[in-house]
């Protein structure tokens, strides 16, 4: 018991933290957007959408999306668990799971949350790799749901890479960052899945690199993380 305390106070102090420094970085970052035409429609029209974002690229799309129906996929992890208390802080729904743990029924819970307005939000390559691969389970949903999906690739200009499989990107303050989403993907009840994984691969990567281009003045390297 005083273990599970602990962990319990431990997360409540470090997502409250989280917290008031994702608002600290939105507060000190300025945010580019860079909409495809298709992207901007389906949400002014309020249609429902798949976000797909390198698992890398996640730490800073709570502020931009403040406010927002979106449900992440948040890995059942106790890392996970301090992002988890921090979304709906910011109107948005956690839902736990990942391809490795509890897989097909977060993607139940997903469908569940995206029946009832809210847009799910995945990385595709998480939570443990291969890195920039796309895994079936985004397909998997966008086939059942009919949502189309929309690839978002981001950049920092400010940022630390830390030493994990993917190089997560840790924001600094008193940056930018671009927010550029790729060409829509749908996935038809008849279609290919290695062929759309591909089309998305492709599109993440695209958006990542108009993204690195734009704040960074250079290529994005999707070989090295």
């Amino acid at each position: 018991m005083p273990d599970i305390q602990y962990t319990d106070w431990k997360h409540a102090a470090g997502s409250t933290l989280a917290y008031w420094y994702t608002v600290f970085l939105g507060w000190t970052t300025r945010i580019y957007w860079f909409k495809s035409e298709e992207g901007k429609r389906l949400e002014e029209e309020g249609k429902g959408v798949i976000y797909a974002v390198w698992h890398n690229q996640q730490l800073f799309l709570l502020y931009p999306y403040k406010g927002q129906k979106i449900a992440p996929l948040i890995s059942q992890s106790s890392d996970g668990e301090y992002i988890a208390r921090c979304l709906p802080k910011f109107g948005m729904l956690a839902v736990r799971g990942s391809s490795s743990r509890g897989g097909a029924r977060a993607l139940i819970h997903l469908m569940h949350a995206a029946r009832d307005g809210y847009r799910p939000m995945l990385t595709p390559d998480g939570p443990r790799g291969p890195i920039y691969k796309v895994q079936s389970g985004i397909l998997f949903l966008a086939k059942k749901t009919g949502f189309p999906i929309i690839p978002v690739g981001t950049a920092l200009s400010h940022k630390i890479k830390v030493g994990s499989w993917d190089k997560m990107r840790v924001p600094l303050p008193f940056g930018k960052t671009a927010l550029t989403y790729g060409k829509t993907v749908r996935v038809k009840d008849d279609a290919d899945m290695e062929r759309a994984a591909k089309e998305l691969e492709e599109q993440l990567n695209w958006a990542s690199d108009q993204s690195e281009m734009f704040v960074n003045k250079q290529h994005f390297d999707n070989t090295k993380g």
